[in-house]
């Protein structure tokens, strides 16, 4: 197996450069590499998107990206974020607080098995951050949260309280809807 040298930035932290097989999708990379088991496989297709992660691209934008699906080194050399990366922790490491989305999930019970939690918890964050940057008209909100989430898989029929939460935590961000 062909192995060449992977360098990535994971939730804020430059890993290590390792030889990776050129063929192992980023999930196992993210899993097995890394030990960051948050990223799930769930279809292996990229249908249910439980493998979300985001990307992070240097002009502030950030992109949702399946990575049961994209190859590890497809990733070179950019920084991604895993559901692990939102909480602010500690100086041990430990969660000190859960990001907005987050707290808004739990806040409304959002998931029963949560396997599909860590997929749309990435897209709910990319959705605020580019509100952040570009919001919409209180009347399109609805419709933006659909469009947003209409691509996450959930089995346990859970999206009424998935767009319940995310709707609270874009209206809990500053900045994100305009009049209209």
């Amino acid at each position: 197996m062909v192995s060449k040298p992977l360098h990535v930035t994971v939730n804020g932290i430059e890993q290590p450069v390792e030889d990776i097989p050129e063929q192992l999708m980023m999930l196992d990379y993210l899993n097995e590499y890394r030990n960051l088991t948050g990223t799930r496989f769930g279809c292996g297709i990229g249908v249910c998107r439980a493998c979300t992660v985001i990307v992070d691209h240097e002009d502030g934008r950030s992109e949702e990206i399946r990575t049961c699906i994209t190859g590890a080194h497809y990733f070179e050399g950019k920084s991604i974020r895993t559901v692990e990366g939102h909480a602010t922790r500690d100086e041990n490491g430990d969660v000190a607080k859960l990001s907005e989305v987050q707290q808004q999930f739990l806040d409304h019970f959002s998931f029963q098995c949560s396997y599909c939690a860590p997929g749309f918890v990435n897209a709910a964050t990319v959705l605020v951050e580019r509100l952040q940057r570009e919001p919409v008209p209180r009347s399109q909100l609805e419709a933006t949260i659909s469009d947003a989430l209409e691509s996450h898989l959930c089995r346990c029929t859970g999206y009424v309280r998935y767009f319940r939460a995310v709707r609270a935590a874009v209206l809990a961000t500053p900045g994100t809807t305009v009049e209209g």
